[in-house]
């Protein structure tokens, strides 16, 4: 069985430094790398661990994307271009798209984030869109309707990666499929999309709270829920680091991406273990409730991660946090409509288009800080020069 194509869109099967290729052989996950005394408590290595996988998205975060400058949602890492030349036919064009689900900010931002993209091409003369709800049968479900309507191009935002791979597989034989944000166990689709991935979000936000927290320090690690790949490989990623740490990582718990039970969880471990010294996430929709947590404990917040959402910004600058945020930009909902485009066209496109990934820091923490923004916005959202910006998005002009 092919490897997951892990993260983000990731989902994930990367290309990068010539580590892996970009449709990637059939392989077994590797083996965890054994856990040290010092990182004790990060528990079983998940089995969508790739080793070529992790080396080779670290090793992207330090590589110069190809692409214009300014747009990011066209630039590529380490691109290896396939011919697309027998899907060329003329348009107008109609265009299909199986959503996962539009079921948090993050992905709501990224859905309007795509429409807007679609209304700057003429040549599309047709958008279908189907949104599965965050349930795999539907989207099963969705998938085969969609390749009845007459669709010249299949995007795929996979809700879970194993359920939805038949599925997907079963489309690639009728329609160029592009997937994007999450990945499937085929390489039958024309392009896969992603940021760097999951293991680079993860490493990102480990490698932080390895510096910052002190040696022997107690760190919480919350997930939202197991099984989608590229948040599997964000914990993977962040087990490896941990596990070579002097840190103790005393708790990982699943959250369901809900901000209460995050705040009830944190509050928890604060009552059970006396200090937190570091909290980490797999995805930052919840880590304001994590940062009152310890504020309405009386504590001082720890070492955190979050991530490019508005109100976990605006609290980092507020309060003075000691933060990173690693960041899964929404300007990739952007990429899938323009690849279907040159795919349409017979233009090359990478095989796996591995999009930059960049991270918030202190220093560049004003750069993306948006006061005219909602607070669910995300601030990489590649969104400001689309029609409607900012009112579409929530935001007020000025």
């Amino acid at each position: 069985m092919p490897r997951p194509r892990a993260a983000v869109a990731v989902l994930a099967v990367l290309v990068a430094a010539g580590c892996t290729t970009d449709k990637p052989a059939a392989t077994t996950p590797s083996a965890a790398p054994a856990a040290s005394a010092q990182g004790s408590g990060t528990g079983a290595q998940s089995k969508f661990f790739v080793q070529a996988d992790f080396d080779a998205q670290l090793g992207m975060r330090s590589q110069t994307p190809e692409g214009p400058a300014n747009k990011p949602w066209e630039q590529a890492i380490a691109p290896k271009m396939i011919d697309t030349a027998q899907y060329k036919k003329d348009g107008p064009y109609h265009l299909c798209f199986s959503n996962a689900a539009v079921n948090n900010p993050w992905r709501q931002v990224g859905w309007k984030t795509m429409q807007a993209e679609v209304s700057l091409h003429e040549e599309i003369g047709k958008f279908t869109a189907l949104d599965a709800e965050g349930k795999d049968d539907k989207q099963i479900s969705d998938i085969a309707e969609l390749q009845a309507k007459g669709c010249d191009a299949l995007i795929v935002s996979p809700n879970t990666t194993a359920t939805l791979t038949p599925a997907v597989a079963a489309a690639c034989g009728k329609v160029p499929v592009i997937v994007f944000d999450r990945g499937v166990e085929t390489d039958c689709p024309v392009t896969f999309i992603k940021p760097i991935g999951g293991y680079a979000f993860g490493a990102d936000a480990a490698e932080f709270l390895a510096e910052k927290v002190p040696e022997g320090g107690k760190v919480l690690a919350l997930r939202i829920l197991p099984g989608v790949d590229v948040l599997e490989t964000r914990w993977s990623a962040a087990k490896v680091v941990f596990d070579r740490s002097r840190l103790q990582v005393v708790g990982v718990e699943f959250t369901d991406g809900d901000a209460a039970r995050t705040k009830s969880i944190v509050s928890d471990y604060i009552q059970r273990h006396g200090t937190i010294d570091g909290v980490w996430m797999d995805a930052g929709a919840t880590a304001v409730a994590a940062v009152e947590a310890f504020e309405d404990a009386g504590l001082r917040v720890p070492p955190i991660n979050g991530e490019d959402q508005q109100d976990f910004l605006q609290k980092w600058k507020d309060a003075g946090l000691t933060a990173v945020a690693p960041t899964y930009p929404t300007y990739q909902w952007r990429t899938p409509v323009i690849a279907a485009l040159k795919i349409l066209k017979g233009e090359e496109v990478p095989g796996t288009w591995n999009l930059p990934q960049p991270k918030v820091t202190s220093e560049t923490l004003p750069a993306y800080l948006k006061p005219n923004m909602p607070p669910l916005h995300y601030a990489l959202c590649g969104c400001e020069d689309l029609p409607g910006f900012p009112e579409s998005w929530g935001g007020k002009k000025g």
